[in-house]
């Protein structure tokens, strides 16, 4: 006996089409113009200057090696031709990492503070990691259509685990004693947050966003299947075509931008950037340990 569990899955998602298309409709146009938004901003300008911009942000993040990196591989990209593909694939991943990051560091926060919100959402963000990349599709195209808004919400699903998962990791890491001592000062619950448990958990938070930005970085080519422009385009027409020379050149692009997004998101937290807070959060635990320590002795005296 076979259970229909597709059938009911088809019924259901029929049922949202119907009933829902006027939400969907609505997701698809403001993602549309989100993307197109982004476009603009990485194609108004030449091509030098934005590997000269490209260049100066990896410099100030991750030194003179990267920034060097970033003007050979873009170049490398630009004398491809591959120069705006490239820029319609970061437009994608800033649009998807944006709204990932805008969902996912509320819901890490939520399932830090609610042990519920934990037990329920983990199990959810264990399917979204273990679902072939592949199914995402299906669905996206269905609510969305072809193009950029489906590769979008694709990217946006499977890209938001980690920076749920890190952002609730690094705030249940923040020393028990610090917030103790927070709320001994008088320190509302939003203030221990913001200015103490979400600093004190940012190394963590970054490293979710690098990994959000891998993950959509992977997935926007796995889109290029619905159409949607970029490098991954270029990657899936060369398997159709059977042009290995296009293949070799599109897949070098997407290693070339891989790589500058990951070494720059790595070495954001890094003290060697020169980012003010970075070394004032490092010195928070012993302030507040100092201070209450101080506290309890003037008690004793007093």
């Amino acid at each position: 006996m076979r259970l229909p569990l597709g059938d009911y899955i088809e019924i259901a998602i029929e049922w949202l089409k119907e009933n829902f298309d006027w939400l969907f409709s609505a997701i698809k146009i403001s993602l549309q113009n989100i993307v197109q938004f982004f476009e603009r901003v990485y194609t108004v300008l030449p091509f030098y200057l934005m590997i000269i911009i490209f260049a100066l942000i990896a410099l100030r993040l991750a030194g003179y090696k990267v920034a060097l990196f970033t003007v050979i591989g873009f170049l490398i990209i630009y004398f491809t031709e591959l120069f705006y593909p490239a820029m319609q694939t970061l437009a994608i991943i800033t649009a998807a990492t944006i709204i990932a990051v805008a969902i996912g560091i509320p819901l890490g926060i939520w399932c830090a503070k609610s042990k519920r919100a934990n037990s329920a959402i983990t199990p959810i963000l264990d399917f979204m990691q273990t679902m072939p990349s592949y199914v995402y599709l299906i669905p996206a195209v269905f609510f969305f259509g072809l193009r950029e808004a489906s590769g979008t919400i694709a990217t946006i699903i499977f890209a938001m685990p980690p920076i749920v998962r890190l952002t609730n990791l690094g705030i249940r890491q923040v020393p028990t004693e610090v917030v103790e001592a927070a709320t001994a000062f008088g320190s509302t619950p939003m203030q221990k947050l913001f200015k103490v448990q979400l600093p004190l958990a940012m190394p963590s938070i970054l490293a979710g966003l690098n990994q959000t930005i891998m993950l959509s970085l992977s997935m926007v080519v796995v889109a290029a299947m619905i159409s949607v422009d970029g490098l991954g385009r270029i990657v899936f027409g060369s398997i159709g075509q059977m042009d290995i020379g296009l293949g070799f050149e599109g897949g070098l692009a997407v290693v070339i931008v891989a790589m500058f997004l990951d070494k720059v998101t790595q070495n954001i937290a890094n003290k060697k950037t020169g980012i003010p807070f970075w070394p004032n959060i490092k010195k928070i635990p012993s302030l507040f340990k100092r201070a209450k320590n101080t506290a309890l002795s003037d008690k004793q005296n007093g």
